[in-house]
C-alpha cells in the first residue's frame, strides 16, 4: 500500500474501475494522493504488479464482510457418536436409527460403536451382526459406509457419511 510498494512500475486501476495502463508508481501515488485516496496492490504476483486507486479502509471491510459472509454459509462436518451394546433392545435400536437419520440429514458423519465388556467379548460375532444389521436397516437412505464393522479393542466400530448425490 501507499510507499511500501517496491515495484518500478505497476498496472493501475483508477477508482471507477478503468485501466489506466503500465505506468511508473511514483505518478500512480502522486495520482492516489490528488484523489485522498490509497494506492493498494491487488495482485502483486502478476507482472508488473496491479495496483489501484481506492480507499483503503472501504476495501479491507469490504474483503473483512465478504470473509464472513463465505464463513457463515460454510457446514464443518462433525462425526456423531452413538454408543451401543449387543443386547440393545428393539425401541432403543428404533431411536438410534432415527438419531443417526438425523445426523446424516444435517450432513454429519456418524460413528456407530458397540461396546463389549468382559466376557462379551467372546460374543464380538453378535456385535458385528448388530453393526451389519445398521448398515442393512441405513440402505434406503443416502448414505456412504465410510468404514466397514470392524473390531478396534474391545469395540466393534463402523462409520457412515452422508451421500453427495
Amino acid at each position: 500500500m501507499n510507499e511500501r510498494i517496491r515495484a518500478r512500475e505497476v498496472r493501475l486501476i483508477d477508482k471507477n474501475g478503468e485501466n489506466k495502463g503500465v505506468i511508473p508508481t511514483s505518478q500512480a501515488l502522486q495520482m492516489a494522493y490528488d484523489e485522498d485516496l490509497d494506492l493498494v496492490l491487488i495482485n502483486p504476483n502478476q507482472e508488473p504488479p496491479v495496483a489501484k486507486i481506492l480507499n483503503y479502509g472501504k476495501y479491507k471491510y469490504e474483503l473483512e464482510k465478504r470473509a464472513k459472509e463465505a464463513k457463515k454459509k460454510q457446514h464443518t462436518v462433525d462425526v456423531k457418536e452413538i454408543k451401543i451394546r449387543y443386547k440393545i433392545d428393539t425401541h432403543d435400536y428404533q431411536v438410534r436409527i432415527k438419531s443417526i437419520e438425523k445426523f446424516i440429514a444435517q450432513g454429519n458423519k456418524v460413528k456407530i460403536v458397540v461396546m463389549l465388556r468382559g466376557r462379551e467379548m467372546q460374543h464380538s460375532n453378535l456385535a458385528f451382526d448388530l453393526a451389519n444389521k445398521f448398515v442393512k436397516d441405513l440402505e434406503n437412505m443416502p448414505v456412504v459406509i465410510e468404514k466397514k464393522p470392524q473390531l478396534e479393542g474391545r469395540n466393534v466400530t463402523l462409520y457412515i457419511a452422508p451421500s453427495n448425490s
